[in-house]
């Protein structure tokens, strides 16, 4: 498999619309009917499904592609992943926030383990896009919970699009918590998804503290979308120390390493 080395330009819709469509379809699809289902000229479609290609999230296949393992799964699939690690983290952020705090929490598997160790806090004003996050933490110790509007994602429950940006506009929060499918000393947080992304970068610009909790292995990955470079993080939470160059340019950035124990 062809390692991404270069990201998705956030204005390239078009070739985020395909992974898109592939996922809808059950992770494969014949170039017609995703034309079809984009209302674009089947040259187009495979032209970017080459670039996808190139990039290491899809597989050519005779008349279509399909999507490669590169590329996340479901969220209860990635919630199974690595469980331990991601409570320990969870654990570890959850003692980062005081009772009456105010916060973002983004869609992610590991975002999903830190509300539910924020469960025993009081008082908290939270704001999120995900709906798992929402129903963890409504309703509990006279929290405030605040749910972006939009479709929900069917593969992780999460709002997206210029409804959910609209109003995470509106807060400004104490802390945004948040999560990345890799980081590099390069590029800092990536996704792979472009909505994500904006999103990701919206509410770190809104918050006073932000954190991003990741396992170690997101140190080894690649992501076709950059979120926030490094300069936009406070507090990297992880299991395992990162490797050299990034720890290196952590520290240029002034990033508090915290390792869950």
């Amino acid at each position: 498999m062809t390692t991404p080395t270069t990201p998705i330009s956030q204005g390239n819709f078009r070739q985020q619309a395909i992974l898109d469509e592939l996922r809808r379809s059950g992770g494969a699809a014949r170039i017609h009917a995703l034309a079809a289902a984009l209302g674009v000229t089947e040259e187009t479609v495979r032209r970017n499904i080459k670039r996808l290609s190139e990039m290491g999230l899809v597989e050519r296949m005779h008349g279509g592609a399909r999507l490669l393992a590169s590329e996340e799964g479901d969220l209860n699939q990635r919630m199974a992943e690595n469980p331990g690690a991601k409570r320990r983290i969870a654990r570890a952020v959850a003692r980062l926030i005081p009772d009456g705090a105010s916060l973002f929490l983004d869609i992610g598997s590991t975002t999903n383990y830190i509300a539910e160790a924020l469960r025993r806090h009081q008082a908290l004003m939270v704001v999120t896009n995900s709906v798992t996050v929402a129903y963890r933490l409504a309703a509990r110790n006279g929290n405030r919970v605040f749910m972006a509007g939009g479709e929900l994602r069917p593969h992780d429950g999460g709002a997206f699009g210029a409804e959910a940006m609209d109003f995470a506009r509106r807060f400004r929060t104490d802390y945004a918590v948040l999560s990345a499918a890799a980081i590099t000393a390069a590029d800092g947080l990536m996704l792979h998804d472009i909505e994500e992304a904006s999103f990701s970068r919206l509410i770190m610009q809104n918050a006073a503290c932000r954190i991003v909790a990741a396992d170690g292995r997101k140190f080894h990955r690649r992501a076709p979308i950059v979120a926030a470079d490094l300069s936009m993080v406070d507090i990297l939470v992880s299991d395992e120390p990162p490797p050299g160059e990034l720890e290196e340019a952590a520290r240029e950035h002034d990033i508090r390493l915290i390792l869950a124990d």
